[in-house]
């Protein structure tokens, strides 16, 4: 029976909570997802029920197939990008390496993109959707740095890099024009599709990645979903996997998760101030 407590007011007492559970789990898998960024001034896409509140993300087979579909994808990155790439840890992110430190998180798994866990330093991260800085050749494999192929866009693109638009989750832009006259920088070195290294909708996620988090999850005894809906299956299949094999799951979110029904402990609640208070109490503890 899920324990659900539904928080207006009462920081302290969620954050205590949790202190609470961490303290009787103290060998912590942590899955994070877009709501840990948000307070970081990056959107996510779902509402509090688990629903789309803006148009779903590319998919991979079109990115792959269509040259226009590249064309809007990297016209509106071109715009939109900034934000990610500029925005500042949170305080969920860096209350989250303090319990790391503590030595109560032994394996943080993140739906993000956006490397601000190990810049708010965090060391035991995997990066299960990939990562938005780095963009590579879907031919040859080479990669390079995104902020070097915005560059050459940008100088490509000039009527397009001038443009303002809305940020949106993942580097993209609210942006709609024609774009049929979007030059895109391909391969350098064989002048193949060159791709963000992260994992689109209709993708999957790398073997070598999904195995290492399952070998953590192995050795957890407990897990929490933090900032999350687990809509997404690749993130949801592991609380499911930590249910069957009994260990106790937790959800701290402001809304729903796909996971509502495995879950022995919810915190419906800012991430932020709960996770800062959660600290404070083990440090006193």
């Amino acid at each position: 029976m899920t324990q659900v407590v539904e928080i207006a007011n009462s920081i302290t007492h969620a954050g205590e909570e949790l202190a609470a559970f961490i303290q009787q789990h103290p060998k912590l898998w942590v899955i994070t997802g877009a709501g840990v960024s948000t307070d970081s001034g990056i959107p996510d896409y779902r509402d509090a029920d688990g629903q789309w509140k803006r148009p779903p993300p590319v998919q991979h087979g079109d990115f792959m197939s269509s040259h226009h579909v590249r064309q809007r994808y990297w016209a509106r990155a071109l715009i939109g990008f900034s934000a990610m790439r500029e925005a500042q840890t949170s305080g969920a992110h860096r209350a989250l390496a303090a319990l790391e430190s503590q030595g109560y998180i032994q394996q943080l798994v993140t739906q993000n993109v956006d490397r601000l866990h190990q810049r708010a330093g965090s060391r035991r991260v995997i990066d299960l959707h990939g990562r938005a800085d780095i963009v590579k050749c879907m031919v040859c494999d080479y990669q390079m740095m995104r902020h070097a192929m915005h560059a050459e866009m940008a100088r490509m693109n000039p009527s397009f890099a001038g443009l303002e638009a809305g940020h949106a989750p993942d580097g993209d832009a609210d942006l709609e024009t024609d774009f049929s006259s979007f030059r895109i920088f391909a391969c350098p070195h064989c002048r193949g599709i060159l791709k963000p290294d992260v994992v689109f909708y209709g993708d999957v996620v790398p073997a070598e990645r999904r195995l290492a988090a399952q070998v953590a999850l192995a050795e957890a005894d407990a897990v929490l979903a933090v900032g999350t809906s687990l809509m997404v299956f690749s993130g949801y299949r592991f609380c499911r996997a930590a249910h069957e094999r009994g260990l106790p799951l937790a959800s701290l979110s402001l809304g729903v998760t796909r996971a509502d029904a495995l879950l022995s402990y919810q915190w419906r609640a800012p991430l932020t101030p709960v996770l800062e208070e959660a600290v404070r109490c083990l440090q006193f503890s």
